[in-house]
């Protein structure tokens, strides 16, 4: 007997029903009109990403954005073409990080080079430095946390790496997500999802 037709409603079933009105109702809280299908899309994306190392328990911003972009009308803010980040150690100035990048907003594509006191610390102000041409608000945006876990530790140098970072803005506060086998690249996805997030919460101000 089909276990549905005595109300043995197999679990995958009720975690997809259960999964898809909680993304339902949580695009209702920020205003936004999703269709079944559209939160069913949103929903398989979140799973096929946590496959890959992502976790959203803890960075619901990364759940938000996906729910925007789920939008019909939606347009991302700005787009990454490519980037390049260096590590090396010079004489007479020890280790040095350098990053470019090469970003599109709109019809536009910039470039920018900046050095940090480590990989991640001179992409994030790469991307600073471009995007703050288009968007000042995000002048005032901080990063205030920044925290890398490393996945299937049995893989050695080849395992994955999960990155959470947290930004604030005056006392609006979130956290996005990224994974990678290359941490560089797990980073530059948590990154570019809170700048994308940021201009999304200071534009609804």
């Amino acid at each position: 007997m089909d276990p549905a037709l005595v109300g043995n409603v197999t679990r995958t079933v009720v975690s997809e029903l259960s999964g898809r009105g909680n993304l339902l109702s949580r695009a209702r809280l920020h205003g936004l009109e999703l269709s079944e299908d559209a939160a069913q899309r949103v929903l398989h994306q979140i799973k096929k990403l946590e496959h890959q190392g992502f976790a959203f328990d803890a960075a619901e911003a990364s759940v938000d954005l996906l729910l925007h972009r789920a939008g019909s009308d939606y347009q991302s803010p700005f787009e990454l073409i490519d980037f390049m980040v260096l590590a090396e150690h010079r004489h007479g100035r020890g280790l040095l990080s350098e990053a470019t990048v090469k970003i599109r907003i709109g019809g536009d594509v910039r470039f920018a080079a900046a050095e940090g006191n480590g990989p991640v610390n001179a992409l994030a102000q790469a991307v600073h430095e471009v995007l703050c041409r288009y968007y000042p608000e995000l002048e005032q945006v901080q990063l205030t946390d920044y925290k890398v876990r490393i996945l299937n530790t049995e893989r050695g140098t080849g395992a994955v790496t999960r990155v959470l970072m947290d930004f604030c803005h005056g006392e609006c506060a979130w956290t996005t997500v990224g994974a990678s086998p290359n941490i560089i690249e797990a980073s530059w996805r948590a990154l570019s999802d809170s700048m994308e997030y940021a201009l999304i919460v200071l534009r609804q101000r």
